[in-house]
Protein backbone atom coordinates (compact mmCIF):
# COMPACT_ATOMS: atom_id res chain seq x y z
CA UNK A 1 0.00 0.00 0.00
CA UNK A 2 1.31 3.42 -0.80
CA UNK A 3 2.38 5.93 2.17
CA UNK A 4 1.75 9.39 2.10
CA UNK A 5 3.34 11.63 4.16
CA UNK A 6 1.86 14.74 4.93
CA UNK A 7 5.16 16.98 5.31
CA UNK A 8 3.51 20.12 7.62
CA UNK A 9 1.52 18.11 9.67
CA UNK A 10 3.99 15.39 10.61
CA UNK A 11 1.58 12.54 9.28
CA UNK A 12 2.25 9.60 7.48
CA UNK A 13 -1.07 7.56 6.49
CA UNK A 14 -1.52 4.02 4.53
CA UNK A 15 -3.91 4.81 1.40
CA UNK A 16 -5.42 2.63 -1.80
CA UNK A 17 -3.25 2.31 -4.79
CA UNK A 18 -5.33 4.95 -6.76
CA UNK A 19 -6.47 6.95 -4.12
CA UNK A 20 -6.70 10.65 -4.47
CA UNK A 21 -4.95 12.43 -2.03
CA UNK A 22 -7.40 14.85 -0.68
CA UNK A 23 -9.77 11.86 -0.16
CA UNK A 24 -6.89 10.41 2.15
CA UNK A 25 -6.33 13.74 3.49
CA UNK A 26 -9.77 14.09 4.83
CA UNK A 27 -10.07 10.55 5.98
CA UNK A 28 -7.11 10.83 8.57
CA UNK A 29 -7.80 14.87 9.17
CA UNK A 30 -5.33 16.92 7.61
CA UNK A 31 -6.98 20.06 6.66
CA UNK A 32 -6.12 20.82 2.85
CA UNK A 33 -8.58 24.47 2.68
CA UNK A 34 -7.74 27.55 4.23
CA UNK A 35 -10.15 30.46 4.87
CA UNK A 36 -13.60 30.30 3.22
CA UNK A 37 -13.10 27.19 0.86
CA UNK A 38 -13.22 25.16 4.39
CA UNK A 39 -16.75 25.55 3.63
CA UNK A 40 -16.72 26.92 -0.39
CA UNK A 41 -15.03 24.14 -2.29
CA UNK A 42 -15.98 21.83 -5.54
CA UNK A 43 -16.07 18.93 -3.21
CA UNK A 44 -13.44 16.91 -5.31
CA UNK A 45 -14.53 17.92 -8.50
CA UNK A 46 -11.49 20.00 -9.57
CA UNK A 47 -12.61 22.88 -10.38
CA UNK A 48 -12.07 25.70 -7.74
CA UNK A 49 -8.24 24.54 -7.06
CA UNK A 50 -8.54 24.99 -3.51
CA UNK A 51 -6.87 21.77 -2.65
CA UNK A 52 -3.62 22.68 -4.25
CA UNK A 53 -0.75 20.53 -2.42
CA UNK A 54 3.22 20.58 -3.47
CA UNK A 55 4.41 16.85 -4.13
CA UNK A 56 8.18 17.02 -2.29
CA UNK A 57 9.00 13.50 -3.41
CA UNK A 58 7.48 10.54 -5.26
CA UNK A 59 5.81 12.42 -8.17
CA UNK A 60 6.64 9.66 -10.54
CA UNK A 61 4.22 7.81 -8.43
CA UNK A 62 1.38 10.37 -9.24
CA UNK A 63 -1.46 10.69 -12.18
CA UNK A 64 0.08 13.24 -14.53
CA UNK A 65 -2.07 16.22 -14.58
CA UNK A 66 -5.76 15.74 -15.56
CA UNK A 67 -7.65 17.67 -17.67
CA UNK A 68 -9.63 19.51 -15.22
CA UNK A 69 -6.00 20.51 -13.55
CA UNK A 70 -4.60 22.17 -17.33
CA UNK A 71 -8.27 23.99 -17.58
CA UNK A 72 -7.76 25.49 -13.50
CA UNK A 73 -4.08 26.38 -13.97
CA UNK A 74 -5.50 27.95 -17.30
CA UNK A 75 -8.93 29.77 -17.67
CA UNK A 76 -9.94 29.54 -14.03
CA UNK A 77 -7.74 31.27 -11.57
CA UNK A 78 -6.72 33.20 -9.65
CA UNK A 79 -9.62 31.02 -7.44
CA UNK A 80 -7.18 30.32 -5.04
CA UNK A 81 -4.16 31.58 -7.03
CA UNK A 82 -3.64 28.00 -8.08
CA UNK A 83 -1.52 29.33 -11.58
CA UNK A 84 0.89 31.76 -9.58
CA UNK A 85 1.82 28.55 -7.45
CA UNK A 86 2.80 26.78 -10.29
CA UNK A 87 4.14 29.68 -12.46
CA UNK A 88 6.77 30.44 -9.40
CA UNK A 89 7.63 27.07 -9.17
CA UNK A 90 9.91 25.98 -11.46
CA UNK A 91 9.78 22.18 -10.81
CA UNK A 92 5.92 21.97 -11.71
CA UNK A 93 5.38 20.25 -8.48
CA UNK A 94 2.29 22.09 -7.15
CA UNK A 95 -0.99 20.00 -7.89
CA UNK A 96 -4.62 19.76 -7.11
CA UNK A 97 -5.31 17.13 -4.13
CA UNK A 98 -8.57 15.63 -6.00
CA UNK A 99 -7.05 14.87 -8.93
CA UNK A 100 -3.63 13.51 -8.06
CA UNK A 101 -4.28 9.92 -7.38
CA UNK A 102 -0.95 7.68 -5.89
CA UNK A 103 0.06 4.52 -6.89
CA UNK A 104 3.59 4.76 -4.24
CA UNK A 105 4.90 6.21 -1.61
CA UNK A 106 5.02 10.62 -1.95
CA UNK A 107 5.33 13.39 0.20
CA UNK A 108 3.51 16.07 0.22
CA UNK A 109 3.35 19.98 1.57
CA UNK A 110 -0.42 21.35 2.02
CA UNK A 111 -0.60 24.94 1.82
CA UNK A 112 2.48 25.46 -0.31
CA UNK A 113 3.78 28.75 0.04
CA UNK A 114 3.93 31.28 -3.41
CA UNK A 115 7.43 32.58 -4.61
CA UNK A 116 6.24 35.98 -5.71
CA UNK A 117 10.22 36.78 -6.60
CA UNK A 118 11.12 33.42 -7.51
CA UNK A 119 14.04 33.72 -10.29
CA UNK A 120 11.60 32.22 -13.19
CA UNK A 121 8.28 33.71 -11.70
CA UNK A 122 7.85 36.31 -14.84
CA UNK A 123 10.02 34.27 -17.66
Amino acid sequence: MPKITFVKEKVTVEAQDGEDIRSVARKNGVQLYSGPHKVLNCMGMGACGSCNVSVKSGSDNCTPRTFCERIVAKWLTPLPLFLIKILSNPSKDVRLACQTKVHGDVEVETHPPINWHGEKFWN
